[in-house]
């Protein structure tokens, strides 16, 4: 049988500029390593890598911050697949 694992990543990976006058790196470069980082760290584990999916959660305002106009929320988590066996 199965197993799956999912492990949730940043939608966002923060990276610093290399200087005034050095060059800038490659934010899809950047984000592809840390991808691959992550991957390569789990298959450690003998997790095998399925995919990347978004999944988005509703979240509804309490009663009291309705009564001040806040509307309901939809909030984007992205987490990567594992399968093992």
């Amino acid at each position: 049988m199965a197993q799956y694992k999912m492990v949730q990543i940043p939608p966002n990976v923060a990276i610093a500029a290399k200087g005034m006058f050095g060059k800038a790196p490659n934010t899809g470069e950047v984000a592809a390593k840390y991808l691959e980082y992550v991957v390569n760290e789990t298959a450690k584990q003998g997790w095998e890598f399925m995919r990347v999916d978004t999944i988005g959660v509703l979240s509804s305002p309490g009663c009291i911050a309705s009564l001040f106009g806040a509307k309901e929320a939809v909030t984007n988590y992205y987490v990567i697949t594992f399968r093992k066996g």
